[in-house]
């Protein structure tokens, strides 16, 4: 099933998108099955109510909307954390840090929830920053209450899969020499453009990723390629830390960034194009302007 946050005649509200992607309103499943269902994606996701409708309804739908209709925000926008892992993909190639091998626990660092913008909204970067990049990375929602699990289990904690294209300030990273203001900036994590639920990606790190600027494909990999697979960042992390329903996790980028090419001209400018697509999860497209103080 697929879950998408979205604005109806400026109201907020949540729909589900079928195979074809054709759109059915929260409004229009009560109407054609007069279950009381939550106002807020987020509980309909997490409490049972997706599971319901899919096991005992979905199938009886009338889908009558084009996606064209709505505007699709964030697919969650209710996140305690936002987790993201660096290091994480086989094809980086650049381990000196880590005595030339993959770090072996998850590198993380955290990303405001207020940098979260929709899969066809603009991203908004200040003026002074000179190096704009891109990082297009398969993220997953804790759907679940989670502490000190194992792998065999971990994957029973994930509501489900979307896109995240972690947007960074390179310039400012290499001064703070870490990651939370470069990549915190307001529109600096677009993402969607739904939930995918577990029941329709039983293999999560085999997927393949693709990000393209103004056509031209920059990455281009699997996520068969992560140095820690999903189950095993949840292991790790919930060691560490309670992963809590709403958490979302974006689990690294793969090589092709601006910050891996040889020619600052790979970082982005005003006006481009940057679009993430992830295999059965859709693919995001979003716009960068450059904006005064």
């Amino acid at each position: 099933m697929r879950i998408a946050r979205i604005l109806q005649n400026s109201k907020e509200t949540f729909a589900i998108i079928n195979k074809n992607d054709k759109v059915i309103t929260r409004d229009e499943i009560i109407e054609q099955t007069n279950l009381i269902l939550p106002f807020d994606a987020e509980d309909f996701l997490f409490f049972g109510y997706a599971k319901y409708v899919r096991d005992n309804a979905l199938s009886k739908l009338s889908f009558c909307h084009e996606t064209q209709e709505f505007r699709f925000l964030p697919p969650i926008i209710k996140t305690f954390k936002i987790i993201c892992l660096s290091f994480n993909y086989t094809d980086q190639g650049n381990w000196i840090r880590f005595g030339n091998h993959p770090p072996k626990d998850p590198v993380i660092y955290l990303k405001p929830r207020t940098s979260l913008i929709g899969p066809f909204d603009n991203i908004l970067c200040p003026v002074f920053v000179n190096e704009l990049d891109y990082e297009g990375e398969l993220a997953f929602i804790i759907g679940k209450r989670c502490k000190k699990t194992n792998t065999y289990e971990a994957l029973d904690f994930v509501a489900g899969y979307f896109i995240l294209n972690d947007i960074s300030a390179r310039d400012i990273q290499f001064v703070d020499k870490q990651y939370g203001r470069a990549k915190g900036f307001d529109t600096f994590g677009p993402c969607g453009p739904w939930v995918t639920t577990v029941d329709e990606i039983p293999e999560p790190n085999k997927l393949h990723l693709t990000t393209k600027v103004n056509g031209e494909i920059r990455q281009k990999s699997s996520t068969e390629n992560m140095v820690l697979k999903v189950s095993e960042i949840i292991c790790k992390l919930s060691k560490v830390m309670t992963l809590e329903p709403g958490d979302i996790v974006s689990t690294g980028t793969p090589s092709g960034t601006g910050l891996s090419m040889s020619s600052n001209l790979k970082y982005l400018k005003d006006n481009d194009i940057v679009e993430v697509e992830i295999e059965k999860l859709g693919s995001i497209r979003n716009k960068v302007l450059y904006v005064d103080e």
